[in-house]
């Protein structure tokens, strides 16, 4: 049996709303799944000056926004924090959520407009690497 050429652009055609609806399904399980991560995000309260001297390394994923961060604490305070990856979509403006801990010396700042997910993201990270994920 010999398919048409009709019939051959009706296939591909089939094969390319297949592929299409599979990517989406994908896309919008993952948007699910952030949005659920963002929002069910929980923080907690870190004494900075009882963290001892060191270099500590943390991250943080919520899917479609990743955040490495390497934390360096010097005598009770943030000495620095280098954001050694962050994997975003729009929330590169979330960065300067690192500054404001730095000058403020506590976790618990004001998220950057426009950009919560990713400050949130942003500052679990360096959370988890304040909570012992010393180098």
């Amino acid at each position: 049996m010999r398919l048409s050429k009709k019939g051959f652009v009706v296939l591909i055609l089939i094969a390319v709303l297949l592929i299409v609806a599979t990517i989406l399904t994908i896309y919008i399980t993952n948007l699910n799944d952030y949005r659920s991560k963002i929002q069910d995000m929980q923080f907690s309260n870190i004494d900075i000056a009882s963290i001892p001297d060191g270099t500590y390394t943390g991250e943080s994923d919520a899917n479609l926004v990743y955040v490495k961060v390497e934390v360096v604490v010097l005598d009770g305070t943030i000495v620095s924090i280098d954001l050694l990856r962050h994997d975003n979509g729009r929330g590169d403006s979330a960065e300067q959520i690192i500054d404001d801990m730095i000058e403020q010396q506590k976790l618990d700042v004001d998220a950057i407009s426009g950009a919560t997910s990713s400050s949130k993201v942003i500052r679990k990270a360096i959370e988890n690497a304040l909570n012992g994920n010393r180098e």
